[in-house]
């Protein structure tokens, strides 16, 4: 064994949203000696290859989509130019640089200290970390934090590996001129948009008939109609059975779907692969300490985020609950506010209910709460009512009718109340909308709240307070 070199209160491996944020209130708000440990960028997916570069990239194809509509307008707009995505992805690549540098400076102002290496663990107390430069630090802690994130999934399809994930997506230097991404969740949903409204051709690959699955029917039926009528290509029913190099840079696409079910081919530039992600566990030492994980490889954890070894916790994406930046910031805040902050924190936790969630599409999609069915399953048909409604929303009404995007609402309702127990948007605006919807949802207002609060005219959002 190793001896040790260093000794904490609280060792943070992950220096992703949710261990950042645990380990800055530990030690700077609780005054606990912590120590974070990172083998990437600081930031983890959401700043460095997800959220924070993903919307960047989302702002830069909703001012194409806006230069496209300003015609109607009567703005008569002249390119003299392609869109220069090489200098657009350098001035992204310099933006999460700085903000990797206001990652760490937080981590000095809150003494927390940072070690830039690969953390396993030896034991339920010790930790052993290969530092960037080769050497090694084996570190005894109090209480260990497991905040590892997780990675995006390749398939075993043949010649899979000329394609790219969500990671590589923020690599590239040039702008596809055919792209074909495969998976029907968010980040493919997103990519997608973002590909199509800045100039490639775009191929989304789907299993079934819909794509955002585990959204309403509302939403799964609005969104694949309107990226049908952009002229996005959607392959329903489909798989992949092999990649072939073409050439320097193109590469066919073996596939079969609903269209095409003996089989044929497509020529591709670029190949994305959306079909999931897996926790980053692969070399982390559960086994050494006993941490157990589910079927999936995620680390078990409790609604306190307690794993089955009492000094040992967890949370993030590698817990597989609910895979989104602020959820892991939130549990990371309380788990510290909880180990801490004294007695009377000690119950802290998040509540996992009613969490909203956004998809940057085109247009934009919003959720908080139960879907249509999953109401009527838990409470029964007799006590869920829907409150529902399809407009178009006045920025469209200077364009023709083939170019008006959709905007589409729904209310769940449950019991003699008419408590809101879910609420799903789509349309232009609603991941901003959502937020404040998201309070009210949250705080259980019922549908007479909602059409107590007087309307803003004219909005989009003002529907959801006027509905019948």
């Amino acid at each position: 064994m190793a001896p040790i070199s260093k000794e904490c209160d609280f060792l943070v491996i992950g220096g992703g949203s949710g261990g950042l944020a645990c380990a800055r209130r530990a030690s700077g708000q609780w005054g606990a000696k912590t120590i974070a440990v990172e083998s990437n960028r600081l930031g983890g997916t959401c700043v460095n290859v997800g959220c924070v570069p993903k919307k960047v990239t989302w702002n830069a194809a909703a001012i194409a989509e806006t230069l496209h509509e300003a015609a109607s307008y009567g703005f008569q707009i002249k390119h003299t130019a392609p869109f220069d995505f090489k200098t657009f992805k350098h001035k992204r690549d310099d933006y999460v640089k700085r903000l990797n540098g206001i990652y760490e400076r937080n981590l000095e102002k809150d003494h927390v200290e940072y070690l830039h290496g690969r953390a396993h663990l030896l034991s339920k107390n010790e930790v052993e970390v290969v530092l960037h430069n080769g050497s090694k630090e084996t570190i005894r802690a109090k209480k260990i934090l497991l905040a590892t994130g997780g990675h995006p999934n390749i398939p075993n399809t043949p010649g899979a590996e000329m394609g790219i994930t969500s990671d590589g997506f923020f690599d590239l230097e040039t702008l596809p001129k055919r792209v074909a991404l495969v998976g029907a969740g968010y980040i493919a949903v997103e990519m997608a948009g973002m590909f199509h409204h800045l100039g490639s051709e775009t191929h989304l690959f789907i299993r079934h008939e819909t794509f955002l699955r585990p959204f309403d029917p509302m939403i799964q039926d609005t969104i694949v109609k309107e990226y049908e009528r952009q002229g996005i290509h959607i392959h329903r029913n489909s798989s992949q059975s092999k990649i072939e190099k073409k050439d320097d840079k193109w590469m066919t696409m073996h596939y079969t779907d609903k269209t095409s079910p003996n089989g044929n081919t497509l020529d591709i530039d670029c190949l994305l692969w959306a079909i999931g992600r897996s926790p980053e566990v692969e070399d982390l030492g559960l086994a050494n300490a006993g941490v157990k994980q589910d079927e999936k490889g995620h680390i078990i954890a409790d609604a306190y985020q307690n794993t089955n070894i009492d000094n040992i916790y967890s949370l993030g994406d590698v817990c597989g609950k609910i895979e989104l930046t602020p959820v892991a910031i939130a549990a990371g805040r309380q788990l510290a506010n909880r180990l801490f902050g004294g007695a009377k924190y000690e119950t802290a936790k998040l509540d996992y209910t009613n969490i909203p969630s956004v998809v940057f599409a085109h247009p934009e999609v919003g959720s908080i709460g139960l879907t249509e069915q999953d109401a009527r399953d838990r409470f029964g048909d007799a006590n869920v009512k829907i409150y529902r409604t399809d407009f178009t929303a006045m920025y469209y009404a200077m364009m023709p009718p083939e170019a008006k995007a959709p905007t589409a609402y729904k209310l769940v309702c449950q019991g003699e109340e008419e408590t809101v127990v879910g609420l799903h948007i789509l349309g232009s605006g609603c991941a901003e909308m959502l937020q404040g919807f998201g309070v009210a949802v949250k705080m259980g207002a019922r549908k007479r709240d909602f059409d107590a609060c007087v309307a803003i005219h004219p909005t989009s959002a003002e529907e959801l307070v006027t509905l019948k």
